[in-house]
């Protein structure tokens, strides 16, 4: 009878539960960064042992590190992140790691002590002010980003370690900074050149299956590659300290394409937020494969796929509205000629009077009718 009293029942819980702000904040991450979600879990995850209360007092929220070639989407992650929780892709405070290559320099991060000549004009960028600034009721905490790590100075990295270890930094004028509400995501372009061998040449992206391999057979052989020179760069004190290495995958061309719609609607937000004319574009299917042919470049990534777009369609939109050749509510179509190959425009005269009625609020697709605009 007492062993009948005293036995215990359980219950099955689910250890793969996500909360639903987590949800959501993945779902969100999600729409704004394409190809890379083994990154965006990561966030997620971390964000989730922020909300339930379970980060360590003495450490920071989370360190990251993202390697991976240029253009990957290694710094778009973090302030896709920041545009989610605080609706500012700028609420980062971010620290160019390239301008802290000698140990003079990290004056600017710390301040200079008293003594030193100008110390009281030396506004330090790691102070608390600025590490609060972009808190919010819900999400009272800050992310930091440490862009291209590896070429930081030997100064910077003892006073990261300290960051990474303790959370706490202590300023030139001995005032003491709290770490313990921030998320630290460092990106370094370590090991890129023999990734970019891994993808038949290419650094960032894969056209398709060049190799052999499986992608899951890739997708490690570049994952080892990247940690082994991330080993080769760092300290084992440093690799000790952070939380979850993340290594950007290779995008394929669906994914780009994705990009290169998420870049159009940047361009659009960008008309409808100006001070010229307000008007809408689209463009055909020719013209966006145009776009990709020309935005493509294995060196350099996604940052090459927005030049194009500058090139070929901001550019000549931009020539187009100053020129007053569009009005406030017309309808802008942008083509590709096979025979001249170049973009055409045209101003879809029919759709413009339906979106001038209805106040452009909603997006028009065009159908007939176009006049060719000179670009």
């Amino acid at each position: 009878m007492i062993e009948a009293a005293t036995k215990r029942t359980f219950k099955d819980l689910d250890a793969e539960a996500r909360s639903p702000r987590a949800v959501g904040f993945e779902k969100e991450l999600r729409a704004l960064v394409i190809g890379q979600d083994r990154a965006v879990r990561s966030v997620s995850s971390l964000y989730q042992v922020y909300q339930a209360g379970l980060t360590r007092p003495d450490k920071p929220i989370g360190a990251m590190l993202f390697l991976g070639p240029t253009g990957s989407g290694k710094t778009r992650v973090v302030e896709a992140a920041a545009e989610v929780l605080f609706n500012n892709p700028h609420a980062v405070l971010k620290i160019d790691c390239a301008e802290f290559q000698h140990s003079h320099e990290i004056a600017k991060l710390v301040g200079s002590p008293p003594g030193y000549l100008g110390h009281r004009e030396t506004h330090p960028m790691l102070s608390q002010e600025n590490l609060d600034r972009f808190h919010t009721e819900r999400d009272p905490f800050a992310l930091v980003l440490l862009d291209e790590i590896e070429k930081a100075s030997d100064s910077l990295w003892q006073l990261l370690l300290g960051i990474l270890d303790k959370a706490s930094l202590r300023l030139g004028d001995n005032t003491r900074v709290d770490f313990s509400q921030t998320m630290i995501f460092m990106t370094s372009n370590l090991g890129a050149k023999e990734m970019a061998e891994l993808i038949t040449g290419s650094i960032g992206f894969a056209p398709g299956p060049a190799t052999d391999m499986s992608g899951g057979d890739l997708d490690q052989k570049i994952y080892r590659t990247a940690a082994e020179a991330a080993k080769r760069r760092f300290s084992p004190e440093f690799m000790n300290r952070i939380d979850k290495v993340v290594v950007f995958r290779s995008l394929k061309h669906e994914q780009l394409s994705a990009i290169l719609e998420l870049e159009l609607g940047a361009v659009q937000r960008r008309i409808d937020e100006g001070a010229g004319e307000r008007f809408r574009f689209t463009v055909t299917d020719r013209a966006k494969e145009f776009l990709l042919a020309e935005g493509i470049d294995y060196k350099y990534g996604a940052r090459h796929l927005k030049r194009a777009i500058e090139r070929f369609v901001v550019y000549p939109l931009a020539n187009i509205s100053a020129t007053r050749q569009v009005q406030f509510g017309d309808v802008v179509v942008v083509d590709f000629d096979e025979q001249e190959q170049k973009l055409l425009f045209f101003r879809d005269e029919t759709q413009a009077t339906i979106a001038a009625a209805a106040a452009v609020d909603s997006f028009v697709q065009p159908a007939g009718g176009p006049g060719r605009l000179a670009a």
